[in-house]
């Protein structure tokens, strides 16, 4: 009988469950077992040949029957509204496949979308200052209305902020939780957590009653930078966790931002450290959609209170609604609508520029402007013939 997604679910999640194994020891059990279950049937002499494992966890096999405490925990799930995500369903992220140890399963409130491809961490210190209130708050609000989603750990201080802003300007956010969704920490933020399901999601990798202890925040932090194309650090001290959230970024090769403070901040010592040894020093919201690099497969990014314009309906005489343009490397997300419009006529393949200004409708010296534009800004390359293509660096 072959195994169905449910079957795969349920199993995973018994894995999920198992004391004493934690995402490292997962990925090397599912190296050798690739079907979860067959951790459960194997025998202790397959088992001891696993590194890591050792009579301990053999003991925790023996002692529980993982599979009905799965059973127990899906059927919380489904009474609390949370879904259990495994890397077979097509709502799993999928930047967070790319890292080393990827969460065997996610416990999400809310939803993931094809769209949240598109994201950016914003992390800093709990002990944040105005001035990084004021900056998180610039960052978040400011990427959220260009349309990308905001990703932080729920934590106090400069995460609270950047998810409050990403949700003030009518954005997506997601909260990566330490704990189970059941125990959510800090527990003030039980409220925050609420709204941020309503319009996005809040997803952990813990069992939903987990609670939360030391060494499960570095673990969290390999997923918030996991699920981004790029992290944004603002104030961290040069002891703080935050840092350990760059690192990740840096060995899953995300781009990491550093937002500089006042030269005698302790709480911006951090930053400092990390522009000293070559992270990019960003001064607003245009830094870092220019350095982000391309998306694994282009997106539609519904930006909010997104209206349509004249320039967004030349191609439809009818007046139809239009879904929005597919993203497909951050920086479009800056570009005017009649830049945008424009480069949506030109593909990989060649196009007469001639054809460009019939398509579009706009007077010639408009379109050659914006042709020029658009290749300053390295979206469009130019070829003999009055041909020009999308950028192959795209």
């Amino acid at each position: 009988m072959s195994e169905t997604a449910e079957d795969h679910r349920l199993a995973c999640v018994a894995l999920n469950l198992v004391n004493g194994v934690g995402p490292r020891l997962q990925t090397t059990l599912l190296e050798r077992f690739p079907n979860p279950y067959d951790i459960f049937k194997a025998p202790a002499s397959q088992l001891m040949s696993v590194p890591g494992v050792g009579k301990k966890l053999l003991s925790t096999l023996d002692a529980n029957n993982h599979r009905d405490m799965a059973r127990r925990e899906l059927e919380d799930c489904d009474r609390e509204e949370i879904s259990v995500i495994t890397n077979r369903d097509v709502s799993y992220p999928p930047l967070l496949k790319q890292i080393c140890d990827p969460p065997l399963v996610l416990y999400c409130r809310g939803r993931i979308l094809a769209s949240d491809q598109l994201a950016v961490a914003i992390v800093g210190s709990r002990n944040c200052t105005l001035y990084g209130r004021r900056m998180a708050e610039q960052f978040a609000s400011g990427l959220a209305r260009a349309g990308v989603t905001i990703i932080s750990g729920l934590a106090r201080g400069i995460d609270a902020v950047a998810h409050r802003a990403a949700l003030q300007a009518g954005g997506r956010t997601i909260a990566v939780c330490a704990s189970g969704l059941l125990k959510m920490y800090p527990p003030e933020h039980s409220n925050l957590a609420l709204e941020i399901a309503q319009s996005g999601a809040v997803i952990s990798e813990s069992p939903l009653l987990r609670q939360p202890t030391r060494g499960l925040f570095p673990q969290r932090n390999r997923i918030v930078s996991g699920m981004s194309l790029g992290v944004i650090v603002i104030e961290a001290s040069t002891t703080s966790g935050t840092l350990h959230t760059a690192r990740h970024a840096m060995e899953q090769g995300r781009e990491v931002f550093a937002v500089p403070g006042p030269l005698d901040s302790r709480e911006s010592a951090g930053c400092h450290q990390l522009i000293r040894d070559g992270v990019q020093l960003v001064r607003g919201v245009d830094d870092v959609l220019q350095e982000l690099g391309p998306l694994m497969e282009p997106v539609q990014v519904q930006k909010p209170e997104q209206k349509s314009t004249q320039v967004d309906r030349v191609l439809d005489s009818n007046e139809k609604p239009r879904d929005p343009p597919p993203i497909r490397v951050p920086r479009e997300l800056n570009l005017s609508d009649q830049q945008s419009m424009i480069l949506n006529l030109i593909e990989t393949t060649p196009i007469l520029v001639d054809e460009i200004i019939e398509r579009s409708g706009i007077e010639p010296s408009r379109v050659l402007s914006t042709l020029t534009i658009l290749q300053m800004k390295k979206l469009i390359d130019r070829h003999p013939g009055n041909v020009v293509t999308r950028s192959k660096h795209v």
